[in-house]
C-alpha cells in the first residue's frame, strides 16, 4: 500500500541535512544522500498529504491558529491507545518543538546557579539547553558493556543528590544508543529524582518508534508520585516525518509546573503553532495508523539488513542492537581510526554521510550514528560503498 523505496532528492530544497552534505562535499554521485539528522527520507503519509491538500482547497485563509477540539481529541485518543496514557486536554501545552521545550524547560524550572543532570552520550541539543541558558551541566555517563548501555544508577544518585542539581533530562527511548529504558529502570530513576526533589524532563519524542520485542514505558503512566514531577515532550515528528512542521506537545500534569511552563512561554514571546503544522499532526493521529504500521516493518527490516551486512563483511564495527528510534549506533573503535580520521573516511572515503559519535559526548568518540529512514536500495548501496572504502583502507596499511 505504501512506497518506502522512492529515492526523493532534496538537493536545493533547503534540506538542512542536504545542505550539509554538500558544503562537505561538493561534487556527489546523484544517488547519495545524507544518513544523519533524525528526519525521514521516506515520502510522508499520503493520507496526511492528501488532507493537507484538502484543507489548502478548503481553508485559503492562512491566519493565526488554535488547536481545536479535534486536535486535542486526536492527541488523547493516540496517547490512550498507543501507549496506555490516558491524560486530559487541560495537560497539553501546544509547542514549536522539542528542543524549544527543553530550553524552556530549563528556563522554567531552575535558576542561573542552578545544575542540570544528564545521561551521556545523548542528543546534543541537551547540552545546549542547559549551557546556553547559563546552568552549570553535570553529567552521567552511561556505562558500556561493549553490546549494551546501562545507567549507572550509584553515579546518577550521587550526582543528583548534590543540593544544585534542581533538573534531570532524560531521553526515552534513548538518542543515539537506542535503548528501550525498561519499566524498574525507569522506576529506580524517578524514584532517585523524586527522593532528592529533582524535576524530570523526559523527551520522548521516539516514543512510538519501537522494535519488535521491546515496549516503552511512558513515564508518567508509572505512578501519580512520578507523574506529578515529570514534563514529558511528545511529538508525531520522528513518527511521521513532519518535523518541518514545528508542532509537538508538551504534557503537564501538575498543576504548579504547568502553570510555571506556561508564564515562561509567554515571557519568550511564544505565538503558538501554524496552521498546517496542526492539521498535520491531527491527520497523522487520526487517518495515517496503517502508514505507521507499514513503516515500523521498514525500519526493522532496514535495522536487521545492516546488522546482517556488517557481520558478515566489515565485523570490526560492531552494530548495537537498537531497541528504539530509527537511530542505529555503530562502535567503530575497532577500525583504530581517530575521530577525525573516522570522520574523513566515511565522508570522502565511504560518502557516508552520518552524524559523527563524538557530537553526543567524549564517550561517544569513535561511534557512528546512521539514520536507517530510507529506502533499501540507499542502505546497500551505502553499504557497498563502505566495503569498499575499508578494502581499500586496509590494502593501504
Amino acid at each position: 500500500m505504501y512506497d518506502f523505496d522512492h529515492f526523493i532528492s532534496r538537493k536545493g530544497k533547503g534540506s538542512m541535512k542536504w545542505e550539509r552534505m554538500y558544503d562537505i562535499v561538493k561534487d556527489l554521485p546523484e544517488d547519495v544522500l545524507p544518513l544523519s539528522v533524525a528526519d525521514m527520507e521516506f515520502k510522508c503519509a499520503p493520507e496526511i498529504i492528501d488532507g493537507l491538500k484538502e484543507t489548502l482547497t478548503d481553508l485559503p485563509v492562512l491566519g493565526y491558529s488554535i488547536p481545536t477540539s479535534s486536535y486535542y481529541s486526536a492527541v488523547t485518543k493516540w496517547m490512550s491507545e498507543k501507549h496506555a496514557w490516558e491524560i486530559d486536554k487541560e495537560w497539553i501545552i501546544p509547542e514549536t518543538g522539542v528542543i524549544p521545550a527543553l530550553f524552556t524547560s530549563v528556563h522554567a524550572y531552575t535558576n542561573t546557579d542552578d545544575s542540570v543532570l544528564i545521561m551521556t552520550p545523548v542528543y546534543y541539543p541537551f547540552y545546549n539547553a542547559v549551557k546556553r541558558t547559563n546552568r552549570k551541566l553535570v553529567t552521567s555517563s552511561l556505562t558500556y558493556n561493549g553490546t549494551r548501555y546501562e545507567i549507572d544508577f550509584e553515579d546518577f544518585e550521587r550526582k543528583a543528590q548534590d543540593p544544585s542539581t534542581k533538573l534531570f533530562i532524560l531521553c526515552s527511548p534513548h538518542n543515539p544508543v537506542g535503548r528501550v529504558w525498561e519499566k524498574q529502570e525507569l522506576e529506580k530513576v524517578a524514584r532517585i529524582c523524586l527522593d532528592n526533589n529533582v524535576i524530570i524532563v523526559s523527551d520522548e519524542i521516539h516514543f512510538d518508534l519501537v522494535m519488535p520485542g521491546y515496549q516503552h514505558h511512558v513515564l508518567n503512566t508509572l505512578s501519580e508520585e512520578i507523574a506529578m514531577n515529570t514534563i514529558v515532550c511528545t511529538a508525531p515528528s520522528k513518527t511521521f516525518n513532519l518535523a518541518g512542521m514545528h508542532t509537538c506537545n508538551i504534557v503537564i500534569q501538575n498543576q504548579d509546573l504547568r502553570k510555571k511552563y506556561q508564564n515562561k512561554l509567554l515571557s519568550q514571546g511564544h505565538m503558538g503553532l501554524n496552521i498546517l503544522g496542526i492539521q498535520a499532526c491531527e491527520l497523522a493521529y487520526t487517518k495515517a495508523e496503517h502508514w505507521y504500521d507499514a513503516l515500523l516493518k521498514q525500519l526493522n527490516q532496514n535495522k536487521e539488513y545492516i546488522e546482517s551486512f556488517m557481520k558478515e563483511n566489515i565485523p570490526e564495527i560492531k552494530v548495537l542492537n537498537l531497541e528504539g528510534t530509527y537511530l542505529q549506533w555503530w562502535d567503530c573503535r575497532e577500525l583504530g581510526m581517530s575521530k577525525e580520521e573516522l570522520e574523513t573516511f566515511m565522508q570522502q572515503e565511504a560518502m557516508l554521510f552520518l552524524d559523527e559519535g563524538y557530537i553526543f559526548g567524549n564517550e561517544g568518540e569513535g561511534f557512528e550514528r546512521i539514520n536507517l529512514a530510507c529506502p533499501r536500495h540507499v542502505l546497500e548501496s551505502g553499504m557497498t560503498r563502505l566495503k569498499e572504502a575499508y578494502q581499500k583502507y586496509l590494502n593501504k596499511g
